[in-house]
């Protein structure tokens, strides 16, 4: 429920702490993007089954992954088709779009999917049919809205180009890929947050430097995410802590761009919003938690 506590959804090590959270479909297969740029594949039927308070199995186990390098998004994927894309997004702002079928080809040890700066890394892969509209969202709250037709196809060893312009200390922490009627739910580290339809973001130029997303104060903190939802869509909210907190969209009120929202969930001194997933409720019967 908005502004409740949650629950204990993992078990964590004073060292550790859950970053991400998802659902597949156990036949699919599974497109892991490091902050390095690159790209690991995996079939989701080869990931052990756990209970919701189990530790789970180090990702070094079931992929070869680099030493040092870090997941930053995990991408479901039914087939590799000629007719969709991958949209990948950096820390510094820049924006990528590989076909998917480039990606069909898998090498135990990755491939590359972004050639990535020393300075920067990869936050964020989405997947799009190549006509839709796509935001990015900083941790100052602002945010940029163009269409993906601003940025060609390029192949995976590309660097990509500019899809925003940030201020100093700023940085991208989210990218949506929009469909239809969306709003945009965006969720501070402090635990407030807010519906604003996508449509009050007015569609300009990529490179730019944005308009107001949420209001940040000390009260809020910085965003760590955002969203595209739709009315009746549940939500996971995970804390550093590992605490879980799910509720509806429907009951998380839409406000104007430059408000800051209401709290969405209550923290314990020390903890904070670490990520929020999308659960898809129609489907849940059908799909396994990873």
């Amino acid at each position: 429920n908005r502004g409740g506590k949650g629950i204990t959804g993992a078990v964590t090590k004073d060292e550790d702490f859950v970053e991400h959270l998802f659902i597949a479909n156990t036949h699919d297969y599974i497109l892991i993007f490091t902050d390095r740029g690159k790209c690991y594949w995996l079939k989701v039927y080869a990931i052990p089954t756990g209970s919701r308070i189990s530790k789970g199995r180090p990702i070094i186990n079931l992929i070869d992954i680099e030493s040092g390098e870090k997941i930053k998004a995990v991408l479901p994927v039914k087939e590799f088709d000629e007719n969709h894309y991958i949209v990948m997004a950096t820390e510094k702002g820049l924006i990528k779009k590989t076909n998917l079928s480039a990606f069909s080809h898998p090498r135990k040890s990755g491939i590359i999917a972004l050639n990535i700066r020393e300075d920067d890394q990869l936050i964020e892969a989405k997947l799009s049919d190549g006509d839709r509209k796509v935001l990015f969202v900083t941790a100052h709250g602002k945010a940029i809205h163009f269409h993906e037709s601003q940025v060609r196809p390029m192949g995976r060893n590309a660097t990509g180009v500019k899809a925003i312009r940030l201020r100093h200390g700023d940085k991208v922490i989210a990218m949506v890929v929009a469909n239809g009627e969306m709003d945009l739910l965006t969720i501070s580290e402090f635990g407030y947050g807010k519906r604003t339809p996508i449509s009050e973001f007015r569609q300009q130029t990529r490179g730019g430097s944005g308009i107001i997303a949420m209001k940040i104060t000390e009260k809020t903190g910085q965003l760590v995410s955002a969203l595209g939802v739709y009315d009746n869509q549940d939500i996971v909210i995970i804390t550093v802590n590992g605490i879980i907190n799910r509720q509806n969209t429907i009951n998380i009120s839409r406000y104007g761009r430059s408000t800051q929202g209401v709290r969405l969930i209550r923290l314990s001194e020390g903890d904070r919003v670490s990520d929020v997933a999308k659960v898809s409720v129609e489907d849940e019967e059908e799909q396994t938690d990873i």
